[in-house]
């Protein structure tokens, strides 16, 4: 995902999601809100393809807890 942005889907990221800990919910709207343990999130569009600057979010949120 980091050295590559481009083509994800929203099943990969909540894939990568599970594997580091960190929660997610789609409360029915057209959005996924990923959140960190430590209590960062971030709100990504479920639409395909995501685009590039959601994904390199979610990599610094999983890295680093910090979605911005």
């Amino acid at each position: 995902m980091k050295a590559n942005p481009l083509d994800w889907r929203i099943e990969s990221l909540k894939s990568v999601a599970d594997a580091f800990g960190l929660v997610y919910r789609q409360p029915g709207g057209s959005h996924v809100i990923f959140r960190h343990p430590n209590g960062g999130m971030l709100s990504v569009p479920a639409r395909r393809p995501i685009k590039p600057v959601y994904v390199r979010k979610f990599v610094r949120l999983v890295e680093e807890g910090v979605a911005e």
